[in-house]
């Protein structure tokens, strides 16, 4: 998480002709997601999924070293009530439930740091590549709030031990080869360059497969997740309330003091 406009960033789709749809998000404060950026994500992931010509999502963010660095602290501290707060995390909901009902097969390319609801958003996706700087950390309890929203895109990818690991080593980043071994990146390569190539190469060969086969093998992989349009909206308001207390608000204080 860091500091950010809450105004600035963007959301770009494009899609080429082998059906190739890739969806690129950028903040200039590490990829961090401000609500309005979230909202607009999870529209444009939903969009894209249902466009005629999509075979295949490539979903990445821009810039080099950090792929998401999560909440938006200047929005956090914006947050006045539970109904705000509930708004707020909702929108890492929107976007974890639309690559989930996507009936497109969703390829991740974390090309650096992940952090909050960044591996979130890592591990809403179907299969993540990755480089070897694309270290992992779940600091929402240093917070004060914790990884309630996106626990379950997390915990159902990695398992509830490496889960709770994330969640209680708050302050530390686990190493990409670690979400390696866990099951968040399917793989891990020595550069930006190696791991585009692996991507197109992956993406190339998805799109010529069955899209009826590919869609079907989508919802065996989500099985079971049904119910997390009302789950995730309830683990918001429990992100949402806790984002109030004066534990939260003296950390990101004390976090902007220093920046």
């Amino acid at each position: 998480m860091s500091i950010t406009d809450t105004t600035a960033g963007k959301v770009e789709a494009s899609i080429d002709e082998q059906g190739i749809a890739t969806i690129t998000f950028f903040h200039p404060s590490h990829n961090s997601l401000p609500g309005a950026l979230l909202d607009e994500l999870a529209a444009t992931i939903t969009r894209v999924s249902q466009e005629e010509q999509t075979k295949v999502i490539v979903l990445k963010s821009g810039g080099e070293r950090t792929f998401c660095a999560g909440a938006s602290f200047d929005e956090l501290m914006a947050i006045e009530n539970k109904e705000q707060g509930l708004v707020f995390f909702s929108g890492f909901a929107k976007v974890i439930n639309a690559c989930r009902t996507s009936g497109k097969i969703i390829i991740g390319r974390v090309q650096g740091k992940a952090i909050g609801g960044g591996v979130g958003v890592a591990a809403s996706t179907d299969y993540c590549f990755a480089t070897k700087h694309a270290s992992v950390k779940l600091s929402e309890l240093a917070l004060g709030i914790g990884p309630f929203v996106v626990g379950p895109a997390v915990e159902r990818k990695i398992g509830l031990a490496a889960f709770s690991q994330l969640s209680l080593d708050a302050a530390e980043f686990r190493s990409a080869e670690w979400a390696k071994e866990k099951g968040l990146y399917a793989d891990v390569y020595d550069t930006t360059e190696q791991m585009d190539a692996a991507v197109q190469a992956f993406a190339a060969r998805l799109a010529t497969y069955s899209p009826a086969a590919l869609r079907a093998m989508k919802e065996v992989f989500w099985q079971g997740t049904e119910h997390w349009d009302k789950l995730l909206i309830e683990r918001a308001g429990i992100s949402g309330t806790l984002v109030l207390s004066d534990f939260t608000r003296d950390f990101i204080r004390s976090f902007k003091e220093k920046k």
